[in-house]
């Protein structure tokens, strides 16, 4: 094992170190953490705001319906994360997520089993981040244009395939749609894969060498490239992660909707980003929140259902979306410089 690849080992063990030393070997979690406590209690202060008016808004119903409505996006911020952290970002996982959706619907209107038309859409989902990263890697350009033209080129696809209509016809009565696009024990079927795919991607972030390179890369790219840390396979998974979930978020969009809209998925993108940055990613890199990112797409649910509620035009939507990304990115700033000025 090579000097570098020990550090990256230790790193990655750093959670079971911690708790013996204080927690001072590593200050950084201690931030995330105040950073992840900080955006739940924003979320639940803005449920609290909108439920004491209108109890209606804390139904039982109301509130799954909510979180199942931020689900698309959470799953799309959860593999945005792993990008961010490592300074890099995926722009294309709106185009990504409609021309996923498309795959899938047209797979299963040619008579391929719904069941057995995931795994493909999934794998679809990987190679055009593994595409994003290894064109980002063999050009020597930054991900932010890489993505911003295979955003286009995607939902180019994605609408060439379905010929600029929406798939249907069909097998609605499948057990693909009824119960995956269901609520199996009360709760919608994707709130039980996103519940899933959070704990497993947080405990990849925070507690394995892919997770510890990842955040080493961000911290400082030049100084990871320069010790041995594999930063163009560390892309490639990077970027493969994040089609990965964003093809979990197409799946689940066809099993609830039932047909393959290309039109969907138009600003996810950017949703998806401001979801991370809300959370306490930076786009500085170097670290990440799995949950906050998750907590940020439900802020933003939130924040849209509760215009409903309080009767605000629907064209105020993406008015109030921008004020809340600025107000946190603010608070974002402002904490860290207040965490600098006591360290």
């Amino acid at each position: 094992m090579t000097d570098t690849e020990r550090a990256v080992d230790d790193a990655s063990h750093a959670p079971r170190t911690r708790a013996r030393d204080g927690g001072k070997r590593w200050p950084g979690r201690r931030r995330l953490m105040r950073d992840e406590l900080g955006v739940l209690l924003v979320l639940a202060l803005l449920v609290a705001g909108i439920g004491i008016p209108y109890p209606d808004f804390l139904d039982t119903d109301n509130l799954l319906s909510t979180a199942h409505n931020s689900v698309y996006i959470s799953l799309m911020a959860c593999g945005m994360v792993f990008a961010l952290a490592m300074r890099e970002v995926d722009l294309s996982v709106g185009g990504g997520y409609a021309m996923c959706l498309v795959v899938g619907a047209l797979l299963v209107r040619e008579g391929v089993p719904p069941w057995l038309a995931v795994p493909v859409v999934l794998v679809t989902g990987i190679v055009l981040g593994v595409f994003n990263a290894l064109v980002t890697t063999l050009l020597a350009l930054p991900s932010f244009i890489v993505t911003l033209g295979t955003l286009m080129l995607y939902r180019g696809v994605g609408l060439a395939l379905a010929d600029g209509r929406q798939i249907t016809d069909l097998p609605l009565d499948d057990s693909f749609f009824t119960f995956a696009g269901g609520d199996p024990g009360g709760v919608p079927f994707a709130l039980w894969v996103l519940l899933t795919v959070v704990v497993v991607l947080a405990v990849v972030l925070a507690r394995t060498r892919f997770g510890a390179r990842v955040r080493a890369i961000g911290s400082n790219p030049d100084a990871a490239e320069f010790s041995g840390i594999p930063v163009v396979r560390t892309r490639i998974q990077a970027l493969a992660l994040s089609g990965f979930t964003t093809a979990c978020a197409a799946a689940l969009a066809l099993a609830f909707y039932g047909a393959g809209d290309p039109t969907l998925g138009q600003g996810y993108e950017l949703q998806a980003i401001a979801a991370c940055i809300i959370g306490g990613t930076p786009l500085a890199g170097g670290r990440g929140s799995v949950v906050g990112a998750v907590a940020g797409a439900m802020i933003l649910s939130v924040v849209a259902a509760g215009l409903v509620f309080f009767e605000v035009p629907i064209n105020w939507t993406s008015f109030a979306t921008g004020g809340v990304i600025l107000v946190a990115v603010a608070a974002d700033s402002a904490l860290r410089r207040g965490g600098r000025r006591r360290e």
